[in-house]
């Protein structure tokens, strides 16, 4: 273990306006507030000034022709050892209606831009059986197409979100296949019924391509948005209906490619992603997804903060040309990216979860209730087996990863309304990393309880938090924390329970104040009432 120096330094990190976080590629330190007591932070949340809806899209989960993230994690077809539905297995459809999944983005990713649709419908034993030349090389039977994607979302209660191919398909291509998929009439109409659904189906939401930077075709930014304005322009949903159009946004920090294509196509789009993976030690992801020292905890948690600056840079290009906050800005690609574990295919981005990864998603999650003006879709990579996942999945057995139960913890967020809070957070450092100790958001749900998102990066020490509610004065608290003994805790087949959400009673209340002790290394969702 690293000897840790503790800063005493804290700064004020605002919900509504651009926060300086300190990470190990950050020189730059924020403005010093007054500094409290060693281990302690102080939170205003201001529910006498709401913000914008934490929108549920923000929950958006990714599945991707990618290793077994569809076949053996999502469908299973007619294999009778493992329960299924419509050939999707039963035990992750279960698990993935708890978390309430509102949006599904398919089929891709990079595999989106050489996906041919006219491949994965009809007869499955008659469709092309491809070689998966981004992923592994392993062949693509295409067994799951449009029809069964669309029994995915419709058996999880979701909507869809499909990606058209930009990289080498054409706009008669992709206009043809929103054709298919939801007119209520015509010759793919027609052909559609023969397949199977006479009805149309709604799609929601359309990727005008994905990563046109690079594995959508390795692009300028000014090429990318005359195709972006060219495609765009086909894609027609039928009367009464609306499709919002999500333009492949930038990479990181490239503020040139959303400049460009938002002050040339902004008129053909409703969205521009942003595609953003913490990468603790950068490109290409070597680390380890399980066996890492105080260290790499920190570079990791450093790196998902920056997830805050990446939106705000963004957002400050996005407002030059539309101050009205029309366009979302869709963070549709996020989560952690390390070396594959080992004895996997490394095509697959197969990759254990520990205690690290559901901190890197409370982090981010807290982040986007900063920008829900802007941020109203974002999807974690990936849904199950690739990736930052929610679940795992060998043969018959599944097991839900940390990363899940901070989606469980989080789920009454959607569509609630954001609370800004004011944060005063002492910094952790460890290795050439420093970050805030304490992160943090609230919303009112739905239901008109209020939750307190929180996280404690200090792997070894608890951190006192003083919460002062303005506009509202709790009359009860009850939470729930997630944490283990070691930061390298993880769930597996024969130990599925090693990390799990426990009850919390951390939290007192005394008049509009509560102090609440967190753990170290840990997620904590306070419910006030």
């Amino acid at each position: 273990m690293l000897k840790v120096c503790r800063r005493l330094a804290t700064a004020l990190l605002l919900a509504t306006a651009p926060v300086a976080v300190a990470h190990a590629q950050d020189a730059q330190r924020p403005v010093m507030a007054p500094v409290p007591a060693q281990g302690t932070a102080a939170i205003t949340v201001r529910a006498d000034t709401p913000g914008p809806v934490y929108d549920k899209r923000i929950f958006t989960q990714f599945a991707e022709h990618l290793g077994t993230g569809i076949y053996g994690g999502l469908w299973v077809g007619n294999d009778r050892a493992i329960p299924s539905t419509r050939g999707f297995r039963n035990d992750v459809l279960a698990a993935l209606r708890e978390l309430r999944v509102p949006v599904v983005r398919w089929p891709g990713g990079c595999f989106a831009d050489e996906y041919h649709w006219r491949e994965g419908i009809g007869p499955r034993r008659d469709r092309p059986v491809k070689i998966n030349t981004h992923w592994g090389g392993v062949e693509e039977p295409n067994t799951v197409g449009t029809h069964e994607f669309m029994d995915l979302v419709e058996l999880l209660g979701a909507e869809a979100y499909v990606a058209g191919n930009v990289g080498n398909g054409t706009p008669q291509e992709m206009a043809e296949w929103i054709e298919y998929m939801t007119s209520p009439a015509g010759s793919l109409a027609e052909e559609r019924a023969r397949n199977g659904h006479p009805e149309p189906w709604a799609v929601p939401y359309f990727g005008v391509g994905n990563e046109l930077w690079g594995c959508g075709g390795n692009m300028r930014p000014e090429y990318a948005a005359d195709l972006t304005r060219r495609y765009a322009t086909f894609i027609k949903a039928p009367q009464g209906t609306r499709i919002i159009k999500i333009a492949a946004g930038a990479n990181n920090d490239d503020a040139n490619w959303t400049e460009v294509l938002i002050r040339e196509a902004s008129r053909q789009i409703d969205a521009l992603s942003l595609h953003y993976y913490t990468v603790p030690g950068g490109w290409p992801p070597r680390a380890s997804a399980t066996q890492f020292g105080e260290d790499k905890w920190a570079l990791t948690l450093a790196a998902a903060n920056r997830m805050d600056e990446l939106i705000t840079q963004h957002t400050d290009v996005m407002d030059k040309y539309d101050p009205e906050k029309r366009i979302w800005l869709a963070v549709d690609e996020w989560g952690t990216w390390y070396a594959g574990d080992p004895g996997t295919n490394p095509g697959f981005l197969r990759q254990q979860n520990t205690l690290r990864d559901a901190l890197v998603a409370a982090i981010h999650l807290n982040i986007f209730a900063k920008h829900a003006d802007r941020v109203k879709m974002t999807a974690i990579a990936q849904m199950v087996n690739v990736l930052q996942a929610m679940i795992l999945t060998d043969g018959p057995k599944m097991v839900l990863t940390p990363t899940y139960h901070v989606f469980h913890m989080y789920r009454d967020y959607m569509d609630g309304t954001v609370l800004p809070v004011e944060i005063q957070s002492p910094y952790y450092n460890a290795g050439p990393s420093t970050l805030p100790t304490v992160s943090a958001s609230a919303v009112r749900g739905k239901d008109g309880v209020v939750h307190v998102g929180l996280t404690n990066a200090d792997p070894d020490q608890p951190s006192t938090v003083t919460i002062r509610m303005q506009g509202v004065t709790p009359g009860a608290v009850s939470g729930m924390v997630l944490t283990a003994d070691e930061m390298t805790a993880l769930n597996t087949f024969d130990a599925p329970e090693a990390v799990q959400p426990a009850t919390f009673n951390g939290a007192t209340v005394q008049g509009d104040t509560l102090t609440v002790t967190l753990p170290a290394k840990s997620v904590v969702m306070l419910d006030l009432r």
